[in-house]
């Protein structure tokens, strides 16, 4: 019996752990969005939605491939797997017909980014999010 309250104890611990670590997606304020279908989101961060409604451009930033957060925003928020996403845009690299989002090094970095470039949009945790920049739902 106590196996099971333990293997249960073990579980929530996880669920709360990846929870407090989970990405939101964020834009910059001047856009005025309060939330964007998965879709949409799988075709801006595959490069392949390069312009807002409005017809400004979009400005994509990401973190390294292999930092967690990259993965946990790929997996949770757009439902793919990272080297999908790398695949896509190598193939928009390679075939000339776009280009890789802009990668930064840190959320510090990241938030810098989407504050201060028109039409950005990047993922951040809870910690880094504040007034500077928009916090967006997924439909």
């Amino acid at each position: 019996m106590t196996t099971n309250y333990r293997a249960f104890a073990v579980g929530l611990l996880l669920c709360l752990s990846s929870s407090a670590n989970s990405v939101d997606l964020v834009i910059n304020r001047d856009i005025d969005y309060e939330s964007l279908s998965r879709n949409t989101l799988r075709s801006i961060f595959s490069m392949r939605m390069t312009q807002w409604p409005n017809g400004k451009p979009i400005r994509v930033f990401v973190m390294g491939d292999k930092t967690s957060q990259h993965a946990d925003f790929s997996k949770h928020v757009l439902g793919v797997f990272p080297h999908q996403l790398r695949r896509a845009w190598n193939r928009q690299i390679y075939s000339g017909m776009g280009q890789a989002p802009m990668k930064v090094n840190t959320e510090s970095e990241m938030l810098e980014q989407i504050e201060n470039t028109p039409g950005a949009i990047g993922y951040l945790t809870e910690d880094y999010i504040n007034e500077r920049v928009r916090k967006l739902s997924v439909e």
